[in-house]
């Protein structure tokens, strides 16, 4: 994705400066876990809506990406093609009574740009406060993306739980052993020359973390789904879940979906009385069937795991 790239432009320098490898391929490990979170929720947030009625040539696609980054788009029909556009725009004019401007430019990926008065176009706003996805999406593909890699540094430790203390003239000797000690060598030799005394090995003992930060990453992720308005269910709780509990922990999501649909609807009306068109929005998800799905698989594997228990 173009807007993401910059998360690499540093390291070009970083070659030329010299620094460790292992830590440039740390780096982008960490980069490339925290782009594929990142992406991943941005496909997510560009799915939830299903438009209506629009014609061919608004991209609604090109109209959620827009609102997945910028506040706003504007609506209108272009006069000299006579087609109507959905594009990216920029305030223009004086503030009415409601601070709303009351005049807005256009402005597409090829140059083109317009002036509009508000009473020629209609703005579509992603959300209620008329701001963005963009930086709570990005603080969560962070996050996600740091418990992923605690998790892959934590599953190391387990495969590598020591530390060899030696002398510096040893260390090309440790390393030549340690290869064979990790590649299951049955037998170890060592020179003459090799002094045990000047060798201490220290075990690092590193708890296994991994299912708890699994855990974590699962409730972290849920909460994303949640922000984002999109059914989940807390997968972690031990006890048995019924349809009304998941109906009642749906609470949230559904509330967290109203302020983007809402703004998105009255742009909808707002395009019809201004034009005369019959476009609607509606969230993709049926939120009873989604569910009343979720509880009955979630009672037949409690059901399941209680009756292993019983055995």
């Amino acid at each position: 994705m173009s807007k993401n790239k910059s998360i690499f432009s540093n390291f070009k320098s970083t070659l030329r400066s010299g620094v460790r490898s292992e830590f440039l391929e740390s780096a982008l490990d960490d980069a490339f876990m925290y782009n594929y979170y990142y992406e991943r929720i941005v496909n997510l947030a560009l799915s939830c809506f299903e438009w209506e009625g629009f014609p061919d040539t608004v991209d609604t696609r090109y109209l959620e990406y827009q609102l997945f980054f910028n506040p706003e788009v504007v609506f209108f029909k272009e006069d000299v093609i006579g087609d109507y556009l959905v594009l990216k725009c920029a305030m223009n004019g004086e503030l009415d009574v409601y601070g709303y401007p009351t005049g807005w430019t256009a402005i597409g990926e090829n140059g083109y740009s317009k002036e509009l008065k508000s009473n020629e176009c209609v703005i579509i706003y992603n959300d209620l406060l008329h701001s963005s996805c963009l930086n709570a999406c990005r603080i969560y593909a962070t996050r996600l993306a740091s418990l992923d890699r605690t998790i892959d540094i934590n599953l190391q430790a387990q495969r590598t739980p020591i530390l060899i203390a030696c002398d510096e003239n040893d260390k090309l000797t440790m390393t030549n052993l340690y290869k064979q000690y990790a590649g299951g060598e049955p037998v170890i030799y060592g020179y003459k020359a090799l002094r045990p005394d000047s060798i201490r090995v220290l075990k690092t003992d590193a708890p296994f973390l991994c299912d708890k930060l699994n855990d974590m990453k699962s409730v972290l992720w849920n909460e994303l789904l949640t922000y984002l308005g999109i059914s989940n269910v807390n997968i972690i709780k031990k006890e048995r879940l019924v349809s009304d509990e998941v109906l009642r922990n749906q609470g949230g999501t559904v509330f967290s979906r109203y302020s983007r649909l809402e703004t998105r609807q009255i742009a909808c009306d707002q395009i019809n009385k201004m034009f005369g068109l019959n476009v609607s929005v509606k969230y993709r998800e049926n939120i009873d069937k989604d569910v009343n799905n979720l509880a009955s698989d979630f009672a037949v594997r409690k059901d399941d795991e209680e009756g292993e228990t019983n055995e």
